[in-house]
């Protein structure tokens, strides 16, 4: 688990489903037992007695809070067990489902589509063209480079955009939760103008996902991101 620092103090850590209940129970074990709630439909504070912060954003919301917890126990090492409270208890029902979400990663030259069910998946199509790198030469001859460069790369994010509508467009109709987008922002911003995915980038939710160069193996791990839910800790305040 890595952290970065978080603008405003504290830092981020993103927490897969699989791990949310013992980091959940950890949090309460280090600072004093079971926190007090607070939040909603996207976030869920936790703060603990001794003042620690758990700022859980929601991924995939709105979060259904319908839910309860229980009251703490304790372990056999006679540390707090605490059980989570009621929006803890939501969240971890929340995150845990097997969502399907199409994922579309571009960078100049490369593309990966593919769509998951959960952490599995279950169709996707990884594919390159060739995309000339920057020319040093000056005059004529560059210019002649540059056109052909941006020809290059119009095809091959045209060829981005074939492929986004082959393997994902299908499941935009068939219960969709998410449309997750990675690698190289422009490339993505310069997609958004096909109008034939359009109903992609109506699903589209964070993070945006900083990967290399698209390939299936790439791809293969991006749920361990886009379902992992992230969370600003924020420590105790010093006595």
């Amino acid at each position: 688990m890595s952290a970065r620092p978080a603008a405003g103090g504290g830092r981020w850590v993103s927490i897969p489903p699989s791990r949310l209940p013992r980091w959940l129970a950890n949090f309460a074990d280090r600072h004093g037992g079971p926190p007090s709630e607070e939040g909603g439909a996207d976030v869920v504070v936790l703060t603990a007695p001794d003042g620690a912060v758990a700022e859980c954003h929601v991924p995939f919301g709105p979060l259904d809070s319908g839910r309860s917890g229980g009251p703490g126990s304790r372990g056999a090492d006679g540390l707090a067990t605490a059980r989570p409270g009621p929006l803890a208890v939501s969240l971890i029902s929340h995150v845990s489902r097997e969502r399907r979400v199409g994922v579309l990663l571009v960078r100049l030259g490369g593309y990966a589509a593919g769509v998951f069910e959960g952490d599995r998946l279950l169709v996707s199509k990884v594919g390159s063209r060739l995309v000339h790198g920057r020319s040093a030469a000056g005059g004529w001859s560059q210019q002649r480079f540059a056109r052909r460069r941006e020809k290059q790369a119009d095809e091959a994010l045209g060829a981005a955009a074939d492929v986004a509508a082959r393997v994902l467009l299908p499941s935009a109709g068939e219960g969709l939760a998410g449309f997750v987008v990675g690698g190289d922002r422009k490339a993505i911003d310069e997609l958004r103008s096909d109008r034939r995915l359009a109903p992609l980038f109506a699903l589209e939710t964070g993070p945006f996902l900083a990967v290399p160069d698209p390939r299936l193996v790439v791809l293969e791990k991006t749920p361990e991101e886009f379902r992992a839910v992230r969370i600003r800790v924020v420590d105790p305040p010093q006595v």
